[in-house]
């Protein structure tokens, strides 16, 4: 089952580096990994072709915010799963794709995996500030504006071909809207095989 991972980025020269090697350090091997930078002029790019010839696909180019951005890379993702890591983020450990793959291995009927998501002092990446758990999220939640955990959502491309790509004339929440979408039009989703 390959996995595609996409990584959006706009001048995100201090922590691009971190977010790359936490996909390449992953034990799953099967994983299409996908950039999609605004047009940065902070050294991201720089950065980036250093992996050049283990990155999947590279566009640099303007676009119209980070759904935007989000759209190109589920457009060119040929894998059966998406998930997006944000430029700022990275895989607590190794075998966080294997564990995603094996869940929806594991329920075929599945078209969504979430996990948990920590947040963490950009100073210290052992210090924890914030846990955000996906495993007590209900759909029913949505309606009083609560998600889950974008950030650790993956989801199958053909439920994204069902649901659509994210809305642009949301500024800070087309996330929020996908989840609606997905999650309130009966789609079938598991969350509590993933560990934190």
């Amino acid at each position: 089952m390959k996995v595609s991972i996409i990584t959006v980025c706009y001048n995100s020269s201090e922590f691009i580096r971190t977010a790359i090697e936490s996909v390449f350090s992953q034990s799953y091997s099967n994983i299409e990994y996908i950039v999609i930078d605004g047009g940065s002029a902070d050294g991201t790019l720089d950065i980036i072709h250093e992996y050049g010839d283990r990155i999947t696909c590279i566009v640099s180019e303007p676009d119209k915010g980070i759904y935007d951005a989000m759209n190109k890379g589920i457009a060119l993702a040929t894998g059966a799963i998406i998930g997006v890591l944000n430029s700022d983020d990275y895989y607590a450990h190794d075998t966080v794709i294997f564990d995603v793959a094996k869940c929806f291995q594991l329920n075929t009927d599945v078209d969504m995996v979430l996990g948990n998501v920590d947040y963490v002092k950009a100073t210290d990446l052992n210090t924890r500030v914030r846990h955000y758990s996906s495993f007590t999220f209900s759909p029913w939640q949505l309606r009083f504006g609560h998600m889950p955990a974008h950030p650790s959502a993956f989801i199958k491309k053909s439920a994204y071909n069902k649901v659509g790509e994210y809305k642009l004339g949301y500024k800070i929440a087309a996330d929020f809207d996908f989840f609606v979408r997905m999650l309130l039009a009966h789609y079938r989703w598991h969350c509590r095989l993933i560990k934190p």
